[in-house]
């Protein structure tokens, strides 16, 4: 039997007040109470459980074009998240059902024609939180970056940068079951132990490091077939000069230039696409949202298998959220970065 998260008479909001510039604050958003909305026929009231944090919240915050457009100065601030149905005046929604979309930084959402959800298993023996991570748009993003963009075989050399974070965790750990030598980026020994120990990672260098760039090239000696990027800046061209012939860029994100996006670093190394023939392409997991469900099923197959692990990091409250977002560009999390707005 499902527990209904405690219901309240006011729906708690973060509200754009102002766009951030470099590191984001809680004084860049108001946080506001106002009544919980009441939902008509064919909507849906929804709790909100869990919030994901993501670097292209970072993204929606900034005044620039995008795949969706920037939140609006007082607008709630935009996210998914997951939560349960409270009360529902549609056949599309029962009460107690878990289910994820764009809740938003609010307690309260409301699910309709226009703002639809998606109503999630509760029998995969899975915490909640899992589907924002490693069965969420982060574990599909890793899915469908390295099997249908970068098409990793068995034998190839994958780097994967920012490969402690939730996509690069991830997408590590399906190269790894495709056959692949994989080598991760990260900052610190222990995440580097991490990515080697337990998820499998044949070998990790430590950005932080004054010799990083020797621990690169050390742990690619034959050159790199594919490169799962993150991050962008002075790692990616690094990375660029060390392709192979050939070699292949899923170009995830960059996200040490979303706290600047008005003076990006940008890809210096660009001779390097043409000298080694690379390909590269960037993705969004928006491309690929008629083959979730199969997805889906696959990567839980692997964690029910143990050949797939997940990690998150917890942040509690709505309050905390603006400024946990930092911890993305931090380094600050490991795995997925989630804040747990109510049991």
């Amino acid at each position: 039997m499902v527990t209904l998260p405690q219901m309240s008479e006011t729906n708690r909001r973060l509200l754009l007040k102002t766009r951030p510039e470099g590191r984001v604050k809680n004084s860049d958003f108001d946080l506001v109470e106002e009544a919980v909305p009441e939902i008509s026929d064919g909507e849906a009231l929804i709790r909100t459980t869990w919030i994901s944090l993501d670097p292209t919240n970072r993204v929606w915050m900034a005044d620039q074009p995008g795949y969706l457009p920037p939140v609006a100065i007082g607008e709630v601030m935009r996210s998914g998240g997951l939560g349960r149905v409270v009360a529902s005046k549609s056949p599309n929604y029962e009460v107690g059902q878990l289910v994820n979309g764009f809740t938003g930084w609010q307690e309260y959402v409301v699910a309709s024609d226009s703002l639809p959800f998606t109503p999630l298993p509760d029998d995969l023996g899975v915490p909640e939180s899992a589907f924002l991570g490693a069965l969420g748009m982060t574990g599909l993003t890793a899915y469908f970056g390295i099997t249908d963009v970068a098409k990793v075989e068995e034998g190839d050399t994958v780097v994967i940068s920012a490969a402690a974070g939730a996509v690069g965790s991830v997408a590590g750990q399906i190269a790894k079951i495709l056959g692949a030598r994989v080598v991760g980026i990260a900052g610190g020994p222990e995440k580097c132990a991490w990515l080697v120990d337990e998820l499998g990672f044949d070998a990790a260098v430590d950005y932080k490091a004054d010799d990083w760039r020797a621990q690169l090239k050390e742990a690619t000696p034959g050159g790199i077939d594919v490169n799962f990027e993150n991050v962008g800046g002075e790692i990616m061209d690094a990375v660029f000069s060390r392709l192979k012939i050939g070699g292949r860029v899923a170009l995830c994100g960059l996200i040490s230039d979303y706290n600047n996006p008005d003076d990006p670093v940008g890809l210096r190394n660009f001779g390097a696409i043409i000298t080694k023939r690379a390909t590269v392409q960037g993705f969004l997991i928006l491309d690929y949202f008629d083959r979730i469900k199969d997805a889906t099923t696959q990567l839980a197959q692997w964690i029910g298998e143990g050949k797939l692990q997940s990690r998150e990091t917890i942040v509690e409250g709505l309050a905390n959220t603006p400024e946990s977002l930092n911890l993305l560009f931090d380094g600050g999390n490991t795995g997925k970065l989630v804040v747990k707005i109510a049991d």
